[in-house]
């Protein structure tokens, strides 16, 4: 199955058409088949494997900005420059984590002791309607952050959620869509199924179906 490649423009588009383009906004989660998309180490880890790891990857290698909540950043600079001085078999992946530009969503001003790292510069969502306007990015990259995501979906810019979807009832955390009046649609991009079990979907946000009631499916329903 091939998934979308990282965003870019057309090589005949035109120098007006590169100003105006908008850098991808992209949210990556692990979530189970309840939609927990709080990570617990039991049931994230045993489901780990090679594929996961392409497919995390690939995420990563869309973007050029990690855009991140106050949790995620504390436990991401609590552990990836360890992992990169410590040089073993994750040391490249976590040299990439340090290298990429990170914005960090907070309440307050923390004291970044990673490199690369600032503070969002004001409101949430006008902040990353700039970065995504900015022609000097490449991509945006959401990893975990769940706050952060229901945000900026609430506001429509969100490009695509890539999700890697566990099969595992969680049963606790926090989930992944917060309540609301308005439903969200989404159109499925891309799907892969692993060994483990683990479902890879990429969703894009879409305009809602027609309008439709039970008459209007009724043609379609099994015959008795």
């Amino acid at each position: 199955m091939r998934f979308a490649e990282p965003p870019g423009l057309p090589t005949d588009t035109t120098g007006s058409e590169r100003i105006t383009a908008m850098a991808k906004l992209i949210s990556t989660l692990f979530i189970s088949a309840d939609g927990i998309a709080e990570i617990d180490p039991d049931w994230h880890f045993p489901y780990f494997d090679e594929n996961m790891g392409r497919a995390v990857g690939e995420d990563y290698d869309t973007s050029d900005v990690l855009l991140i909540g106050r949790e995620t950043y504390d436990s991401f600079a609590g552990a990836w420059p360890d992992r990169e001085a410590a040089g073993g078999d994750d040391a490249g992946f976590a040299k990439q984590l340090g290298d990429m530009r990170k914005v960090v969503a907070s309440r307050t001003s923390p004291e970044f002791t990673w490199r690369n790292s600032e503070l969002v510069d004001g409101d949430l969502v006008e902040a990353v309607a700039a970065l995504k306007a900015d022609p000097a990015i490449k991509g945006i990259l959401i990893p975990g952050s769940i706050s952060v995501v229901q945000q900026l979906l609430a506001a429509g810019l969100v490009d695509e959620l890539r999700l890697l979807v566990h099969p595992v009832a969680a049963r606790k955390g926090r989930k992944l869509f917060d309540d609301g009046e308005v439903p969200y649609h989404l159109r499925v991009t891309a799907t892969e199924v692993y060994p483990t079990g683990v479902i890879r979907v990429i969703y894009a946000p879409t305009d809602g179906p027609a309008k439709a009631g039970y008459d209007d499916i009724k043609d379609q329903v099994p015959e008795g």
